[in-house]
């Protein structure tokens, strides 16, 4: 079944079309996805959980963001946000517990599986702070096939040096970070 997105203006506003995802991707419309980064602390370090690509996915075998998706036509970003997380970590969240970091705009252009790739991209960027164990998460394979917790420090310098294999923006791993220090000691921050 063919999934629909909406296409959007350069700040993300819906233009009234919309578009078949293969088509966005083959020929580089603009679209929407929310990306959700779980964070935990552990011995007074903050944590950030890992999603590796699936072999049949883009960047296959690639460590990625905690959780993100494409916003299907008439959706909005929270709401795919939650979706997602159910979807793919079997993690139930509400919108109120997600965290807004900023907004990304992402051109990007590639080969996969023999074909073209133009991503266009506008993105709303959350964390959530969530304290799992990997063991507990239920993993949608077709996917995801793993999860790892990494130190956030040590998964930024990773990113930037390229120590393992991801498809990471580290700007947006820092915006993330940015945000997460900021609630880090405050009385909300049920991690």
């Amino acid at each position: 079944m063919a999934e629909y997105l909406d296409i959007v203006d350069e700040n993300g506003n819906p233009t009234g079309e919309t578009v078949e995802r293969a088509y966005a991707h083959r020929n580089g419309v603009r679209h929407r996805t929310a990306h959700v980064w779980i964070l935990r602390k552990r011995d007074n370090k903050i944590q950030v959980l890992l999603q590796k690509r699936a072999e049949t996915k883009s960047f296959p075998g690639c460590y990625d963001i905690s959780s993100a998706g494409h916003i299907q036509a008439g959706q909005e970003f929270l709401e795919s946000a939650v979706r997602e997380l159910h979807e793919e970590l079997g993690i139930t969240a509400s919108e109120s517990e997600l965290v807004y970091c900023g907004d990304r705009r992402i051109v990007w252009d590639d080969v996969f599986f023999g074909e073209e790739y133009h991503d266009r991209q506008f993105t709303k960027v959350f964390l959530l702070w969530a304290d799992v164990e990997e063991g507990d998460l239920v993993l949608q394979e077709e996917e995801v096939s793993s999860v790892l917790w990494m130190n956030l420090d040590e998964c930024i310098a990773g990113v930037r040096q390229n120590a393992f294999k991801h498809c990471i923006y580290p700007e947006e791993l820092e915006m993330v970070r940015k945000k997460a220090i900021e609630g880090f000691h405050s009385a909300d921050n049920p991690a």
